[in-house]
């Protein structure tokens, strides 16, 4: 059977996130969405873990269950501010094979700082460290660099990231798995570095809020025979059972090409090469993205099909739909419509990826939505320009006026 995996959320204590964030409403939109498993977030913070001890009702093969039948397993994200070399700042998802091993985390995690401070919560403590403490504690707890190449708080990150896992994990480097392939990159940038080839590469939301275009906008799509954590940690540690994960375009991401916010100035890396990373305009430092960074650690050119793994780019319905209409991504119109549209198939993902020309034409009457949703499936978009220092990118799809600059976050 085939599940959809979003395995890295928040809650509402996690700093920056909707504070209408529940269990209740993670469970009602990633069924909405698609998502069939989800990550709880945040379990070491006190509130959130007794709502989780409230909303879980019960557990089974390292798999916990709301009364509705929502499967999550525990999950948290925690930030490493330390210095090994230089200044560092890494993110990491930390996956527990059940409730008991999640308690025992959140024990540890609690030598090192306070809990209760962020959902999110911040160590000063290197990553190799927090690696072998925790497999010491359950070798079945998973730990995934989160949004591997973004600029802040990243493995790979052109702030403060290593060149390497070993840099990062040293010794503990063999039990790095898997690492987030981030908004901002996907599967084919990935695997122009041979020494992630190892490394299964897995895609999930970082979601801070519930709605259905933050929700399960990256995820992981796994076929097993029967759900359970075991089968989870096997599809990513082995391939066994791994079908591949649904991405945004990357250059759709935030932190894609380099550039300066303030001065609206964004700019591939070829041109930060060959000029310098000063901001012409302003000559402050340029946030250097993504690609650039991929570029420098690279010891493969450019591939155009991925031959570790699958990948399906999407851009959710909601955003879709906000750029044909014109219309904020949370006005009447768009959500008018999103609920049309979303007869065409199961759920969202599911129209994204499998509904037919026929399909959406007995759901909607907009010629252009059905037109974006097709041409985003099979790759015929462009994004212009990439996205850049916290800006999202710009998507054009021939022959359809996008309006993009009014959707919202």
């Amino acid at each position: 059977m085939r599940f959809v995996l979003d395995l890295h959320v928040h809650s509402r204590f996690a700093r920056g996130c909707s504070k209408d964030l529940s269990i209740k409403n993670l469970a009602k939109w990633a069924k909405v969405k698609g998502v069939d498993v989800l990550g709880t977030g945040d379990f070491t913070y006190p509130g959130w873990w007794e709502e989780l001890e409230r909303e879980l009702v019960r557990e089974e093969d390292g798999i916990a269950y709301t009364a509705d039948g929502m499967a999550f397993v525990y999950q948290v994200e925690i930030a490493l501010i330390y210095t090994q070399g230089r200044g560092r700042r890494i993110h990491l998802v930390i996956l527990a094979p059940n409730k008991a091993a999640a308690a025992k985390v959140r024990e540890h995690l609690g030598k090192y700082g306070r809990l209760d401070a962020d959902g999110r919560p911040i160590f000063n403590v290197p990553a190799w460290r927090v690696a072998g403490e925790l497999a010491a504690i359950d070798e079945r707890i998973e730990i995934i660099p989160a949004h591997a190449w973004t600029p802040w708080f990243s493995v790979f990150g052109s702030k403060s990231g290593f060149d390497s896992l070993r840099e990062c994990f040293l010794r503990y480097s063999d039990r790095i798995h898997a690492i987030e392939t981030g908004m901002s990159s996907d599967i084919l940038m990935n695997e122009r570095l041979s020494a992630l080839d190892s490394v299964r590469k897995v895609s999930f939301s970082d979601a801070h809020s519930y709605w259905p275009w933050r929700l399960g906008r990256e995820a992981t799509i796994i076929d097993v025979e029967r759900l359970s954590y075991d089968s989870i940690i096997d599809a990513i540690r082995t391939g066994k059972g791994f079908v591949g994960t649904i991405e945004v375009p990357p250059a759709y991401g935030k932190y894609h090409w380099d550039g300066h916010r303030l001065c609206n100035r964004v700019q591939d890396p070829a041109t930060t090469r060959a000029n310098g990373k000063a901001c012409p305009v302003c000559g402050q430092e340029l946030t250097i993205g993504v690609q650039y960074r991929v570029d420098q650690l690279a010891d493969r050119p450019e591939v155009t099909q991925t031959r570790l793994q699958t990948q399906s780019v999407l851009i959710p319905l909601s955003e879709i739909i906000a750029m044909v209409l014109g219309k904020g991504i949370a006005t009447k119109a768009v959500w008018d419509e999103y609920w049309r549209v979303l007869k065409a198939g199961r759920n969202e993902i599911d129209v994204l990826l499998n509904a037919t020309r026929d399909d959406l034409l007995r759901t909607t009457l907009n010629s252009d939505l059905i037109e974006a949703i097709l041409n985003i499936r099979s790759g015929n978009v462009s994004i212009d320009p990439p996205g850049y220092d916290g800006v999202y990118g710009k998507p054009k799809i021939p022959g359809i006026a996008l309006n993009i600059d009014n959707i919202g976050e």
